[in-house]
């Protein structure tokens, strides 16, 4: 059974993390890039199906071609950037459950395209989630958007696995705090919630 994580992590975590903008000089260590994955993957998923798939946008070249086929507003995030992540979906991951969840086939489960589609979507999103919190456990800062043209990412990252496409992505590095705003709005418990 689990304890309670002290205040200190838990403000490293939620309460004091931040979506930042930019970032400092420090670089990211691909070390770093393994660490995250060797946290977030524990991250529980439907029949551990494990549908996300991560290209870390390290070189210059890399982070060039994202930058194409984003937004205005976040392709100079993504070109200043240490690292950016496209946290990428497989409609396949079916094909991988004799491994990862080898007690039964499971994969007559996700027959039907259209259902596993939207499992994949649901546990990859799942999946960027346990990404920002292990970067944040480890010391690192994160930046997850949406504006960019999925298509246009799929054709210039994912042409070669079809059966992957992007969900989100995000900046990853050391946050610089001048590049953020003042802490945005949380509601108390009783506006958004109910107990049944």
């Amino acid at each position: 059974m689990g304890k309670p994580l002290d205040d200190a992590a838990l403000d490293t975590i939620f309460r004091a993390a931040r979506s930042y903008n930019g970032y400092t000089d420090q670089p990211v260590a691909e070390s770093e890039l393994h660490a995250i994955w060797d946290l977030m993957k524990w991250g529980p998923t439907s029949a551990n199906q494990l549908p996300a798939r991560l290209i870390w946008c390290v070189s210059e070249e890399a982070k060039a071609k994202l930058a194409a086929c984003s937004s205005a507003q976040n392709a100079p995030k993504i070109l200043k950037a240490p690292v950016t992540v496209i946290i990428g979906m497989d409609r396949d991951f079916h094909e991988h459950l004799p491994e990862f969840f080898p007690h039964v086939d499971a994969r007559p489960w996700f027959a039907d395209p259209a259902a596993r589609e939207v499992s994949a979507f649901r546990n990859a999103t799942l999946q960027g989630a346990y990404f920002i919190i292990a970067a944040r456990a480890l010391g690192l800062d994160t930046g997850p958007m949406s504006g960019f043209d999925n298509k246009a990412v799929d054709a210039a990252f994912f042409a070669e696995t079809p059966n992957v496409t992007s969900n989100f992505i995000a900046t990853l590095g050391h946050g610089d705090p001048a590049t953020i705003f003042g802490r945005l709005p949380r509601p108390a418990f009783e506006k958004f919630n109910t107990i049944a």
